[in-house]
């Protein structure tokens, strides 16, 4: 689509109207506008697959899907505008809907693109993100897919992305060098039967099933996503590292001990503890078999989550 005035200079703001019960302070925020091309000056501007300073990515839209689109003119004065809508149909039922979030301002500086697709089928996934760790990217956004930055900030990003159907993505320490253009794509695991997870960063008092306090954020995140995903059933599995290969009484206790206690946590939080039911595996399953390192070592002390 293009807009043409023939006198004024043209910026354009293209919303969705899911926010359209509050639009005003969702737009304030930033979080209802999709499309947002604002040219240092030109009498044209649009969406098209050729993207320059006067245009933008075009959208892809579903049947019955309604747009808001506003035209800002920097003059009072009356003028003509021409406008050109071109639709490009398909009734492909594979197509999936993108919602972009475009905040960039700057097209002479490098883009910072973050994009969350399904990790089997590489398509768009609209899902809810937390940003973290550099101030101007900070934020949570609610159902999108795609959002577009200004990359001149530098720092390590975090980030906390969730989407019903799905496994929790969550990652710390990405590096933005705001010098070149950056890509950053989320990849979401869709959940089923058979899949698990293991629960990241969780750790226990030596020789104990005692979870260390650093360890508590990460429950809380496997609650919500639990609370998010209702009908899933699934196994807490315990697992210890013991050297030698071996599995000992004490180890294959420790273990159900550990799964144990991860349990007790979930219900304590309000889930239904006929969900679930914990497990220990002792040291008869190991992620390495003969581990080199302390970290491997490390990896084989684990509680996993699977889906039943």
């Amino acid at each position: 689509m293009s807009l043409e005035s023939s006198s004024s200079n043209l910026s354009l703001l293209v919303f969705d109207t899911l926010f359209s019960y509050n639009i005003c302070n969702e737009i304030k925020m930033g979080l209802a506008i999709i499309r947002m091309v604002t040219p240092t000056a030109s009498k044209k501007v649009g969406l098209s697959k050729n993207v320059n300073d006067s245009y933008l990515y075009p959208i892809s839209i579903a049947k019955g899907k309604v747009l808001n689109f506003v035209v800002i003119a920097d003059n009072k004065e009356k003028s003509d505008l021409l406008l050109d809508f071109k639709f490009d149909y398909t009734n492909d039922e594979s197509t999936v809907d993108v919602k972009s979030m475009d905040f960039k301002k700057d097209r002479n500086v490098p883009t910072f693109t973050i994009k969350i697709v399904d990790k089997e089928t590489r398509k768009p996934l609209i899902s809810s993100l937390i940003i973290k760790g550099v101030k101007r990217y900070e934020g949570f956004f609610f159902r999108t897919s795609e959002l577009i930055f200004d990359a001149y900030r530098c720092g390590k990003l975090e980030y906390s992305c969730e989407h019903e159907g799905y496994f929790q993505n969550d990652s710390i320490g990405i590096s933005l060098t705001g010098q070149t253009d950056k890509e950053l794509i989320i990849e979401m695991d869709p959940i089923r039967a058979g899949k698990s997870v293991q629960i990241e960063e969780l750790e226990f008092v030596p020789g104990t099933s005692q979870i260390m306090e650093s360890s508590l954020p990460k429950l809380r995140r496997l609650r919500d996503f639990l609370v998010l995903n209702s009908t899933l059933n699934f196994e807490i599995q315990g697992h210890v590292y013991e050297p030698g290969n071996e599995n000992s009484l004490a180890g294959q206790k420790m273990s159900e001990a550990r799964a144990k206690r991860v349990m007790k946590y979930l219900v304590d939080n309000g889930i239904d503890k006929n969900r679930m039911t914990a497990v220990g595996y002792g040291n008869t399953r190991p992620v390495f078999v003969m581990p080199r390192t302390a970290s491997e070592e490390q990896a084989n002390r684990r509680v996993e989550i699977l889906i039943k």
